[in-house]
């Protein structure tokens, strides 16, 4: 049995039993739930557990490499249609995610018991005097055990970037620690992941017994908000590559079905290069040396509807938890999630973990991240479906 599988049951199964239990606040039911919970609060500090790592060592490997890699091979008019589009969709996530999530009752559960607890921790913005003074952290250790998220990002580009002046062997052995040190978190993250299940099932278990049905009715309004969005995304990027490029609407869907057939069944767009390959050069009329240097660069860096789900999810744990974003936590929200979108590791529900610094900084629980994980089966479908359409879209793009 799969992973997916596995935890789709976790999720089932504890969203049925704490129906059962709900209202759990007295009796054998409270009971139960508080030896269940904190497994899923152990899980959800592992997940904890890995944010400061793997933040600064892709950063550091990142940018430090830059000069060598997969940027730095494509041209600039295929990074500026990375980004170009990365923008569309996060617009798209930040504009219509709300309202759709409301319309489809993706914003009916609150997790009251857990309200209280996340108020406190509400953003309030500093005095910018204060704010742009703390941008530079005058402690990096500090800053990384007190969760000060944007200074530590700020010092491991600085430091990225001065790595990648020094001695060309120094600056490689930095670039492989970090990237080893990427790696081994990437393996506790594997780890991580394989504990799912039961951290799933403890998480909706115990949310769903605060809840009651309405997490049921929530649940299915996000997964339909996602699907909703990500097919209106992927659209617009039809009427983008007609316009914009050599080929015809009609001659780009036929050249896009068969990698979309095979990314929404795998949700691998590493699995679906050979096809897509295939697809641009023979259906798609596009030159082989731009597919062979685009399609391998987006397939890396390109996460097109990454940002529209990602976002829809922030916005739904937001509504779960009662945290209010208001009209600049919002947007700062999304331009994080655009960013982080280009950082996502290449496993599965690689981009959720790298959005954990991004909860941490607005207030959001990370416990949050757990249940989208859970939920992230039929959303990555549609993402990864997506992401291959936009990859073939990009190399039309700069094949022109």
């Amino acid at each position: 049995m799969t992973l997916a599988a596995r935890v789709l049951i976790g999720l089932v199964a504890g969203l049925a039993l704490g129906v059962i239990l709900a209202p759990a606040d007295a009796g054998a039911g409270a009971a139960l739930v508080a030896w269940v919970e904190p497994v899923g609060a152990l899980w959800v500090n592992a997940i904890r557990m890995t944010v400061v790592p793997l933040l600064v060592s892709l950063l550091v490997a990142g940018v430090a490499s830059a000069r060598t890699g997969a940027v730095a091979r494509v041209g600039g008019s295929a990074v500026g249609w990375f980004v170009g589009l990365v923008g569309v969709s996060s617009l798209i996530g930040g504009l219509l995610a709300r309202p759709l999530l409301g319309l489809l009752g993706g914003t009916s559960a609150r997790a009251s018991d857990f309200i209280t607890e996340t108020a406190t921790s509400e953003v309030t913005l500093p005095p910018f005097r204060d704010w742009f003074v703390d941008l530079l952290p005058s402690n990096p250790v500090a800053a990384a055990a007190d969760g000060a998220i944007l200074p530590l990002v700020l010092f491991s580009v600085i430091f990225g970037l001065a790595a990648g002046r020094i001695a060309t062997d120094d600056r490689n052995r930095i670039v492989a620690g970090a990237r080893a040190v990427g790696d081994a978190m990437f393996v506790v993250i594997e780890w991580i992941l394989a504990a799912a299940p039961v951290g799933v099932f403890a998480l909706a278990l115990s949310l769903a017994a605060r809840t009651g049905a309405s997490l049921v009715g929530a649940v299915a309004g996000f997964v339909a908000t996602t699907a909703l969005l990500v097919v209106l995304a992927t659209l617009l990027l039809y009427p983008i590559t007609a316009a914009f490029s050599r080929v015809s609407l009609r001659r780009f869907a036929r050249g896009a079905a068969p990698a979309q057939a095979v990314g929404f069944s795998t949700r691998s767009s590493l699995a679906t290069l050979p096809v897509m390959m295939e697809e641009a050069e023979r259906t798609l009329g596009i030159r082989p040396e731009v597919a062979g240097l685009a399609l391998p660069a987006a397939v890396s860096l390109f996460k097109y509807a990454s940002p529209v789900v990602r976002i829809t999810g922030t916005f739904f744990i937001a509504a779960l938890f009662g945290v209010e974003l208001g009209l600049a936590e919002t947007a700062a929200v999304v331009a994080g999630i655009a960013a982080l979108s280009f950082y996502s590791p290449g496993i599965p529900s690689g981009g959720l973990f790298v959005m954990a610094p991004l909860y941490q900084a607005f207030g959001l629980p990370l416990e949050g991240i757990g249940i989208l994980i859970a939920l992230d089966i039929v959303p990555d479908m549609f993402i990864t479906g997506s992401n291959v359409t936009a990859d073939l879209a990009v190399a039309a793009l700069v094949d022109r």
